[in-house]
């Protein structure tokens, strides 16, 4: 699959998360907006762990910490939900 240039342009800016959706707002003016049902690591958090939330690279992506969840720009553009289950450490 290939990947288009505006993909790889947009960077997140700002991000908010409610109790039913995520929305980042890019640095180019768009806004993008999920139902955070997409994320079950989201939905487990507490508000408190959903509002810590660190812009990775030079916002190609989002990572939560506290919740061990990364999203990248890109994969929401594409409308890509988080695999379902717990994540696991490779042995």
């Amino acid at each position: 699959m290939s990947t288009s240039a505006t993909e790889i342009s947009a960077r997140a800016g700002n991000v908010a998360v409610s109790d039913i959706e995520l929305t980042v707002s890019l640095t180019d003016g768009r806004t993008i907006s999920v139902p955070l049902a997409w994320f079950p690591r989201l939905v487990d958090g507490s508000p408190d762990q959903r509002a810590h939330w660190e812009i990775l690279g030079d916002g190609e992506g989002i990572h939560w910490p506290d919740l061990d969840e990364d999203l990248s720009v890109a994969g929401l553009l594409r409308g890509t939900r988080a695999a379902r289950g717990p994540r696991t450490n490779p042995a």
